[in-house]
């Protein structure tokens, strides 16, 4: 399927699921929709809590919830892979995996981030891929969206303690949108081709050349839709969407781009049902999708050049870009498009090698990541990473016109802009400081197979990847050390955590107020002054705080070849 008439249908089909998937999620968390009730209730009964009024929570309750039950979700998955060798679903006999990569696949799952420093097929057995990640796939996508609705919650009330139900949130999330979705897409993956088995890997001898090949197989297929649809990207494979067993067709490449831009476009609209004011909704969509299509054509642009390390070994000009590193079935372009696609949604999953992209196609990866990936980011971290942004937005544009700043009706005071500030600035600092670490200690500098800027390039990416709670990564870089376990897993933990919290409190502090009526001096934030507005502070956050960084890894390289894209 070629580049532009990838483009179209894409946008044929997020155009569809913005408007009906994002009115449906609005009624499910509104409480309209409940033909799964005789599967809820039990759930409720269990956790001893429930849909009604009385058993909403504030956003400190709701805080503690999501801490407990990712800690308890963070504790099983880490000893599931401990004593994986003496569970079922084993077919190779994999034994226990080691402690600090189990405590950083743990985290990495539980975090929605999905880094990986293991090949699927070699370390994990069947069990620990299903019960110890594919499960946190769905969970951990389920908490964003609750967080993102929580945060809406606080635009839409009036004058009310509560946020809503962290369980209850969680469990609608999990079985009305996620399970749905994820399973009718695994029957069309394996409808083309993708692998679902639980046969254990395959041998084939050729007595001809007398050589036998061993073939992975598992349950890929269904592995598969949730990485895409949760915005997670930890695939079975080690080669992950680049394998043909786990993405076999043109068909399921462009699925996988649909299902991971699906929930974080459509929630968009869901915000702007839950507030009353679509236009709202239409106003943060543009904003993403504007510079979601310019970081699209510049990194594809980048990588539609010639590779210049293959020019440098003497190989003619043919002019089809840069093979090297590229899934050589869809073409560089349209790999530009996926990896682009998976950067900015939080999704680690890739169907080419980032490594071996051009400088500036890297640069155009690593960049998509350090504007806090709201653009549209992953399934409920976008949304209320960007209405964050929003408000820092509003609280400037309140300035110009000397009024106090206010968003949907809400007076942004110094408390809200307080949290707004810290939850915009954790990244950027856990970024800049664990690189800093990083290439300062004998430890870090061990990791990076590349001299140079590329190898800082290298380290720089696995902490932006990691702190955005990404999963995606620059291959070149050897995370699987004691070193890069540990401190990769703080880097989730923080960047997931200390987001969220200040989201949630933020959430609680609107809920509490009073809606102000408009009157003719009120900022509006439904037109295209805003949405440039919200872009500028996007740009000037990530921009101005990560230039110096970026100039010393992937600018430096591009301009180090003698030509700035080449």
């Amino acid at each position: 399927m070629g580049f532009f008439l990838t483009l179209v249908v894409l946008v044929v089909v997020l155009g569809l699921v913005w408007r009906y998937l994002g009115s449906y999620m609005a009624a499910v968390f509104e409480g309209r929709v409940g033909f799964l009730g005789w599967l809820e209730r039990p759930i409720y009964r269990l956790l001893g809590t429930g849909p009604e009024p009385e058993r909403e929570q504030t956003w400190k309750r709701y805080a503690v919830s999501l801490v407990a039950y990712s800690t308890v979700a963070l504790g099983l998955a880490y000893l599931i892979m401990r004593i994986q060798g003496h569970l079922p679903l084993d077919p190779q006999h994999l034994g226990a995996v080691p402690p600090a990569l189990s405590f950083n696949t743990a985290v990495s799952f539980v975090t929605n981030t999905n880094w990986q420093n293991y090949g699927g097929e070699t370390t994990m057995s069947y069990f620990s891929q299903i019960g110890a990640l594919t499960l946190q796939q769905f969970a951990s996508a389920a908490v964003g969206i609750a967080v993102a609705v929580a945060l809406v919650r606080g635009f839409s009330r009036r004058n009310s303690p509560t946020i809503g139900n962290f369980w209850v949130d969680t469990t609608r999330a999990f079985f009305y949108i996620l399970v749905p979705i994820a399973f009718l897409a695994g029957i069309v993956l394996v409808s083309q081709g993708a692998i679902q088995t639980l046969a254990g890997p395959a041998t084939i001898h050729d007595a001809l050349n007398g050589v036998t090949q061993t073939i992975a197989r598992g349950p890929a297929a269904f592995m598969g839709s949730i990485m895409q649809l949760g915005t997670n990207g930890g695939g079975f494979f080690n080669a992950d969407l680049a394998d043909p067993l786990e993405n076999p067709t043109a068909l399921t490449n462009l699925l996988y781009i649909c299902l991971t831009l699906s929930i974080p476009f459509a929630l968009t609209y869901t915000f702007g049902k839950m507030v009353g004011r679509v236009r709202q909704g239409a106003a943060l969509l543009a904003a993403m999708v504007l510079i979601f299509g310019v970081w699209v054509g510049f990194t594809s642009y980048a990588e539609h050049q010639p590779n210049p390390a293959v020019a440098a070994a003497g190989v003619p000009d043919i002019h089809v870009g840069n093979t090297e590193g590229t899934e050589a079935r869809f073409g560089d372009t349209t790999s530009s498009l996926f990896d682009v696609a998976n950067t900015q949604t939080s999704n680690g999953g890739v169907d080419a090698s980032n490594d071996s992209f051009n400088p500036m196609g890297g640069f155009g990866l690593l960049t998509g990541m350090m504007l806090g990936e709201v653009t549209p980011g992953g399934v409920g971290s976008g949304l209320y990473t960007i209405l964050v942004y929003a408000i820092v937005a509003v609280f400037i544009g309140g300035l110009m016109i000397g009024r106090t700043p206010e968003y949907l009706g809400k007076k942004i005071q110094a408390k809200e802009v307080k949290l707004a500030g810290l939850a915009s600035l954790v990244m950027p600092l856990t970024v800049l400081v664990l690189t800093a670490i990083a290439v300062s200690l004998p430890a870090g500098r061990a990791g990076p197979l590349n001299a140079g800027p590329h190898g800082f390039s290298e380290i720089l990416y696995a902490f932006t990847s990691q702190a955005n709670n990404n999963g995606s990564a620059f291959g070149g870089l050897n995370g699987n050390t004691a070193f890069y376990n540990i401190l990769g897993g703080v880097a989730m933990l923080i960047g997931r955590f200390a987001i969220i919290i200040p989201v949630l409190a933020l959430g609680g502090s609107l809920a509490a107020k009073n809606v102000v009526p408009p009157s003719a001096g009120t900022f509006r934030t439904d037109n295209a002054m805003f949405v440039g507005l919200v872009i500028g502070v996007i740009l000037i956050i990530g921009g101005l705080t990560f230039f110096p960084a970026v100039s010393l890894g992937p600018i430096v390289e591009s301009l180090s070849k003698g030509k700035f894209f080449g």
